[in-house]
This record gives structure tokens, sequence and C-alpha cells, in this order.
């Protein structure tokens, strides 16, 4: 009797540890950013943000030299124009200068526009590559890297940027 009972509870004991390990939580860590860097499309989508970031930058520069010119020739002639003339050209000059703020605060919005739109494909490309090595490794959670928000990495959480760089055949 005592050998069956001690031959049950090593077999509980063996299903418990089992259990236990076929539960217990996988954890796994990535640097998205350096993923994302290192991949070809991300250069591409870099040079088409420097050049409507250029573009940008070209038209505001346009508007500051209007600007810097009708300013400059008010400076000069300001003392030889009549008063209402010269409130006109005041007046000028302050729209002209709202109208450069306006359009550079529009040109930030913009710019963050074509960012979103350029990279949210990239980055949902890089998800679903996440994802995908996540449930084929039974990871319980990839945490990212270069988030910020990990305070401390154990070095039982795998670092998975190589597989998944190789489900996105990048490198």
């Amino acid at each position: 009797m005592k050998r069956v009972v001690f031959l049950v509870a090593l077999l509980l004991a063996g299903m418990a540890t089992q259990l236990m390990a076929q539960t217990a939580p996988k954890f796994a860590h990535i640097d998205s950013q350096a993923l994302i860097t290192s991949m070809p499309k991300h250069d591409t989508i870099m040079k088409q943000l420097k050049a409507f970031e250029q573009d940008l930058y070209d038209q505001l520069e346009q508007l500051q030299v209007e600007y810097n010119k009708k300013l400059q020739d008010y400076t000069q002639k300001r003392e030889s124009l009549t008063p209402s003339v010269r409130e006109a050209k005041e007046k000028e000059l302050a729209e002209l200068g709202q109208r450069a703020n306006e359009f550079q605060q529009a040109a930030q919005r913009d710019f963050q526009t074509q960012q979103g739109k350029l990279l949210q494909p990239l980055i949902d490309e890089v998800n679903a590559a996440i994802q995908k090595v996540g449930k084929a490794n039974g990871y319980t959670y990839v945490f990212d890297k270069g988030a910020g928000f990990l305070l401390y990495v154990s070095p039982d959480s795998e670092d998975i940027l190589e597989k998944v760089q190789k489900e996105l055949k990048v490198k």
C-alpha cells in the first residue's frame, strides 16, 4: 500500500512538474527600432521623407525671402512714405509674417502625416513578423526593448531580433 501511495505521489509530482513546464511563461524581447532601421525599405522611406522635408523647407524659405525683401524695402523707404501707405505696408508685412508662421505649422503637420503614411506599412510588416515569430516559438510575451520601457531584461528572456529578421528576409 505504501508503495502504491508512493507511486501515485511520484506520478502526481511528475505530472505537476510537466504541467508547470507547459504553462510557464516564455519571454522574449526585441529592439523594434533596430529591426526597422535594418530593413532596406527603411532607407527608401528616409530618402522620400528627406525629399519631402526639403520641398517644404524650400517653400518656407521662399516666404522668408519675400518677407525679408519687403521688410528691407519698407525700412529703406519708411521715412518717405505717407502715413496711410506706411500703415498699409506694415499691415502687409504683418500678414506675410503670419502666413509664414501658419505655413511652418502646416508644414510640420504635413511632414508628420507623410512620415506616418510612409512608415506605417513598414511598422505593420514588422509587427506581423514579430507576432508570427512569437506564436511559432510559444512566447507568452514579446517586449520591445527599443521602446525604452524595460528596466531589466533577464538572461532567460530571448532576443528574437535575428529570428524576426530571418522571417522578414532582412540582412
